[in-house]
């Protein structure tokens, strides 16, 4: 869950206001039984990783934003909202990106023109100095906050012990080499999850809904469909994405028509895809247009696959 200041305005004035905000925050948590791995506070926006076992965000969001907008308002002298708008969220595959997502949680700090160029061991010195982030307690056992849940994060590093706590660190060092991202991967602005989980999703909870009612909905189907696509080429022609994309040719062609025509993606889509620029998406798929009209050979693979896909 992420919210930013109204206007861009700071969230928080002071330190006063942080701690203000983690206690109001701690008694929310309580009241909703929501479990809370991971937060980072800024200076005009904050992060939460939680879990709602009782499917409640907006409730618990509705409480702990009014309790802190409330507080705020008083001790400023101020009145009308303190955050931006309603909250943004996203749904995380737990098995797949909780501890990727923590870590990326934790390293907003250093995400800042000040820190951009500094040394990586004066960037980790400052994410361990920083205070107002759940990171302390992920890297020593004296610095545990009671209302953060550090077992199941912990557990894929070796567990809530030393040698979890050193594996935990080792990963967050590895993604300030390889400057982690997850925006590329979060689908329809509202899923961050593998395959599998997507399409649970899109089964248990949108069976019936039309796509215009939901816009996020249409990127979460493009992204089965895609993968059908893809699927079906490599059962008809033995041959998976990455052969493709690098020999090149018809059935690359064939490729990029079939995930437009059936996959629904858009030219930039395919063109991320296969490794180029979207113009060149659209002059391969003229290509075939022009091989199918005397190449028979070509037809009979492009009927067959386009056949699969729709079965």
């Amino acid at each position: 869950v992420t919210c930013r200041g109204n206007e861009q305005k700071a969230v928080f004035r002071d330190d006063g206001d942080r701690r203000q905000f983690l206690q109001k925050l701690t008694h929310s948590l309580d009241i909703y039984t929501v479990k809370l791995y991971s937060y980072v506070l800024m200076t005009n926006h904050f992060h939460l990783l939680v879990e709602t076992p009782l499917g409640n965000l907006g409730e618990f969001m509705r409480h702990f934003n009014i309790s802190y907008t409330g507080y705020f308002n008083h001790r400023h002298q101020r009145a009308g909202h303190v955050d931006q708008g309603r909250y943004k969220s996203i749904l995380v595959d737990k098995e797949a990106y909780l501890t990727l997502l923590s870590r990326y949680i934790h390293l907003n700090p250093i995400r800042t023109r000040l820190l951009a160029k500094a040394l990586l061991r004066d960037k980790m010195n400052y994410l361990r100095r920083y205070r107002w982030s759940s990171l302390p307690g992920y890297l020593e056992k004296r610095k545990k906050e009671s209302f953060i849940e550090y077992a199941v994060v912990l557990g894929e590093y070796g567990g809530e012990t030393e040698r979890g706590r050193r594996g935990y660190q080792r990963a967050l060092y590895g993604d300030l080499v390889g400057r982690v991202e997850i925006k590329g991967a979060i689908v329809g602005q509202s899923i961050l999850g593998g395959e599998g989980f997507i399409s649970w999703i899109n089964r248990t909870f949108f069976k019936g809904v039309e796509d215009r009612e939901r816009p996020s909905l249409r990127a979460i189907r493009r992204r089965e469909e895609k993968e059908e696509v893809l699927k079906v080429i490599e059962e008809v022609t033995g041959k998976g994405l990455k052969q493709i994309r690098e020999e090149k040719g018809v059935l690359l062609q064939m490729s990029m028509e079939l995930l437009y025509r059936v996959g629904g993606l858009r030219g930039q889509e395919i063109g991320e895809l296969f490794g180029v620029g979207y113009t060149s998406v659209s002059q391969e798929r003229r290509r075939l247009s022009d091989r199918l009209r005397d190449d028979r050979r070509a037809q009979g693979l492009f009927k067959q696959l386009h056949a699969k896909c729709h079965d």
